[in-house]
């Protein structure tokens, strides 16, 4: 015979299995997501600790007043003997490409600087601006950029040619795009369209795409485009899903990025990160390029042909820019007459 069930609703102190059962699962669901929750950070600290202790540091910044916004100066250094670049005789280092990200107002813009561009160097006089770092380093260039641009740089960001190589190969290659054959020998860029206006290439590759200027019609502002594209492919492989869920992939790019990379004494990850998510949402928003120039044979006596900007310094262009009311009609879109 059934033994006779209890009559009446169960007590509230009786709990009957499977409740008992949904509280484990619910127990063990929280345990899982505490330690993953836990490697995570555990991971990026482990991250910001490596990014910190292996980034080269180097007095850049002026220590002038602050200005509305935050401002990062990205520089692409040419220095002979990086492995980057074959020796060629060239003495010192120049800036290869110089990039201003400014995020202000909700905006984030980047604005290419072509190393021909004539400016005023403090102390120096008229002149090429990648003179001012073969003249005084990172903190001349900054002072020049500043003096040019009315703004503050916040964030010195330095990218060596070599590092250019080693970073692209870390993402397993990039995509890059020209629409004509190239046979450049002082670049080394060989660029065959019959395989495509667009291949995915490895990092040898990427780094003669990136300096390639005299085989291009645009001279100098059609390789400041292309040196952005290279690091915009970067990026977007960089924060790809598959980087993210890849620790090996994300060693690779952390080792590579640190022996390219040399910052100012104070920016950390958290700033790296914001410099990216910067770079990204100018390019997308089309608002990249140069200023508006007037000539790229401007010939003021001494120093060889040089790029002038429009009305010399582009004080409209500068004056959005540091607004933050830049728009896309706002850059460099016609072509210049000599």
């Amino acid at each position: 015979m059934r033994p006779d069930l209890p009559s009446g609703p169960i007590s509230p102190g009786r709990r009957t299995p499977r409740r008992r059962r949904w509280r484990r699962a619910l127990g063990w669901t929280a345990l899982v997501i505490a330690l993953v929750l836990g490697v995570i950070v555990g991971r990026v600290a482990w991250l910001a600790h490596e990014v910190d202790d292996k980034l080269g540091r180097v007095d850049a910044l002026s220590g002038k007043k602050d200005t509305a916004g935050e401002t990062w100066l990205i520089v692409g250094s040419d220095a002979r003997g990086d492995g980057g670049i074959a020796d060629d005789g060239t003495e010192g280092s120049r800036a290869d490409s110089i990039m201003l990200l400014h995020r202000n107002n909700g905006q984030s813009s980047l604005t290419t600087l072509p190393r021909d561009t004539y400016v005023q160097i403090p102390g120096r006089g008229g002149d090429k601006i990648n003179a001012a770092y073969a003249y005084g380093g990172p903190e001349l260039l900054v002072q020049t950029v500043e003096r040019l641009s009315g703004l503050t740089i916040d964030h010195y960001m330095e990218v060596g040619m070599a590092g250019v190589k080693e970073t692209v190969d870390a993402v397993d290659g990039i995509d890059a795009c020209l629409d004509y054959d190239v046979d450049d020998r002082d670049s080394g860029l060989v660029w065959d369209t019959s395989k495509g206006t667009c291949q995915h290439i490895d990092g040898e590759k990427a780094l003669a795409y990136s300096r390639m200027r005299k085989s291009d019609p645009t001279g100098d502002i059609g390789r400041g485009l292309r040196q952005r594209a290279v690091i915009s492919a970067v990026v977007d492989r960089a924060v790809s899903a598959k980087t993210l869920i890849s620790w090996p992939r994300q060693d690779k790019l952390v080792d590579a990025g640190t022996k390219a990379l040399t910052a100012d004494k104070d920016t950390g990850l958290t700033d790296i990160g914001k410099m990216v998510l910067g770079f990204r949402e100018a390019s997308s928003q089309g608002l990249a390029g140069a200023p508006p120039i007037d000539s790229l044979d401007y010939e003021p006596g001494g120093i060889g042909a040089a790029v002038l900007l429009k009305d010399e310094t582009a004080p409209d262009f500068f004056s959005k820019l540091r607004a933050g009311r830049l728009t896309s009609s706002d850059f460099n879109k016609i072509e210049p007459t000599s």
